[in-house]
């Protein structure tokens, strides 16, 4: 029972839980944006600069809404009038980053990058969070520029909308939204991640695994995981991911984290089994992830190579249950949905996967791999 507490539901939700101020930071700008009727004029102002990649004026308020949340985002696409604009904007929509990666940035980030300078101005780790969100914003506009002169070939209609005044945010409104978006959060790790990191905790746990005699505790701790049905799981999964630098404790973290992406950081937690509280659990799965060790050649397992790769493979994938769900409704539901929804995931998982293996072979290329 105690494993099932520390080692399962406050390893894998607290891990995820620590996220949460920065991910509310995010809900509170997006929302100023919203109440002060800024966001109908960004429109406005972006239609000419969307149109150079085929979009309309009116995708830019679901695509800036996909920073915080892409099923939100993705069912205000019903505002664009024409069929293939609204299509093109839903199937690159889930290329912005959501606040769903922040744990895995943050997590990745704060482990391996060092916080140094760079041009004497800016923080390393700053630039590589800004450089994954700038990745995912262009690597979303090249693709519906692909998309609109091939597959969803048609001509962008006029942007005709109504501006509404500016007005000063309403604290208590601002608050309000701010507090229903970050429960919706909360709900999620209440739910879907407290379900998964106790499943998981199962599978790491059993079948039970009797140390030899005189074995130290962490290398019967190493053992049991080996061999539990996670780990034979991971193993069965590993060699699809060993070309991208990964091993098979990534390689669960990332088939689970097809229900959330933060499920990534809590599976983590959980295959570690570290901490007592958020802060605690954050920390020790950091110092984990640093000290790991390939038990046969005795290198570092995870090296910032690897973790700029994850993170690489994060911004194109689509690992996200509730998003493939909104896309199948919106694109008409049934067969055709369905089709749809396959073809999104489908092209950001192949995204994903080479994006990833590129990163990680020309970094190897040029002797980062250490």
């Amino acid at each position: 029972l105690r494993s099932l507490v520390v080692d399962g539901i406050i390893a894998g939700v607290g891990s995820v839980l620590v996220f949460l101020p920065q991910i509310v930071i995010l809900f509170l700008f997006l929302g100023f944006l919203e109440d002060t009727g800024y966001m109908a004029r960004a429109a406005f102002i972006m239609d000419r600069f969307m149109r150079g990649v085929g979009l309309h004026g009116r995708s830019f308020i679901p695509l800036l809404s996909g920073y915080a949340c892409a099923v939100p985002g993705v069912m205000s696409t019903r505002t664009i009038e024409n069929r293939e604009d609204r299509l093109a904007t839903i199937m690159v929509l889930p290329l912005m980053s959501c606040s769903a990666r922040i744990p895995v940035y943050t997590l990745l980030i704060g482990t391996f990058i060092p916080s140094v300078a760079v041009a004497g101005i800016f923080n390393l780790q700053g630039v590589t969070l800004l450089a994954m969100y700038l990745l995912g914003t262009l690597s979303a506009l090249a693709v519906a520029a692909v998309f609109k002169r091939t597959l969803l070939r048609g001509q962008v209609r006029p942007m005709i909308m109504e501006l509404p005044p500016y007005r000063l945010p309403r604290l208590r409104v601002l608050l309000t939204t701010v507090g229903h978006r970050a429960s919706m959060f909360l709900r999620r790790a209440g739910t879907v991640i407290l379900a998964i990191s106790i499943v998981l905790w199962a599978l790491a746990t059993y079948p039970k695994t009797e140390p030899a005699p005189g074995v130290p505790e962490a290398v019967a701790q190493e053992q049991q995981l080996e061999n539990s049905v996670l780990g034979r799981i991971g193993h069965a999964i590993e060699p699809a991911v060993r070309p991208l630098g990964y091993d098979w404790k990534i390689g669960v973290s990332i088939v689970s984290s097809f229900a959330a992406r933060e499920v990534f950081v809590s599976t983590m937690g959980t295959i570690y089994g570290v901490g007592s509280g958020a802060d605690e659990s954050s920390v020790a799965l950091r110092d984990k992830l640093l000290a790991e060790r390939d038990p046969g050649t005795g290198m570092l397992v995870y090296s910032p190579l690897v973790a700029v790769g994850l993170m690489v493979f994060y911004v194109y994938a689509l690992m996200c249950a509730s998003t493939v769900a909104v896309v199948h409704r919106e694109t008409g539901g049934g067969r055709t949905g369905l089709q749809w929804a396959a073809f999104q995931f489908g092209y950001m998982l192949a995204l994903a996967y080479g994006a990833a293996f590129l990163v990680y072979r020309v970094g190897l290329a040029f002797g980062w791999g250490i």
